[in-house]
């Protein structure tokens, strides 16, 4: 078990939920409450998992991108589909929030990375990465909030690959919970809190 060395003030806030169910612009949102409601100094990054393996996910990347920009115009992106405990070692500070979006999408380019021209090697096991991620959160001196899928409230799928990852996303979904102060389900844009700081 990890336990935290952070000040009470940090806490890291988990955000999941189906598609389009509302989870990253809860994350921006956040993002912009973040920004408004401190001094100049204080800055938002968001550490983006995915990778343009056709012409639709480049597209939706690309609008994704737009959208952001115009929502949260103070948050500065950056890409990085692997390396995510690296990423937010390096962007965290006390006046930095940082938000990752997603975990689903990061553990896809773990498991079952795609054969992209560009696309990052992984050098260290699936298991390696999350023992690291979840050392990143206990020690980031700033907030995270981390967007990732809920995939697993339907019928079990039939293939055995496609089983493998859904076990192994909810498992990351119960350890990235567990090292968050706060956990918030999205379901058709309203957020319903499973964890939060105590009193």
């Amino acid at each position: 078990m990890l336990h935290s060395t952070k000040p009470e003030a940090v806490v890291h806030e988990f955000i999941l939920g189906g598609q389009k169910s509302g989870k990253s612009r809860r994350a921006e949102q956040r993002a912009v409450d973040w920004l408004a409601a401190g001094a100049r100094a204080r800055r938002a990054v968001l550490i983006a998992t995915a990778q343009a393996y056709d012409d639709e996910m480049q597209e939706r990347i690309v609008r994704h991108q737009a959208d952001r920009a115009e929502r949260v115009p103070g948050m500065r992106t950056i890409e990085e589909p692997v390396e995510l405990a690296r990423a937010i070692v390096t962007q965290s500070t006390p006046e930095t929030l940082v938000v990752v979006d997603c975990l689903t999408m990061w553990l896809t380019n773990l498991l079952m990375p795609m054969p992209i021209e560009d696309a990052r090697p992984v050098t260290r096991t699936p298991a390696t990465h999350i023992a690291m991620l979840l050392v990143a959160l206990r020690d980031a001196p700033g907030p995270v909030v981390l967007v990732g899928n809920e995939i697993g409230l339907g019928v079990i799928p039939i293939g055995r690959e496609t089983r493998a990852f859904v076990d192994a996303l909810g498992r990351l979904n119960q350890d990235v919970a567990a090292a968050c102060g706060r956990v918030t389900l999205m379901a058709a844009g309203l957020p319903l809190s499973l964890k939060a700081p105590a009193a």
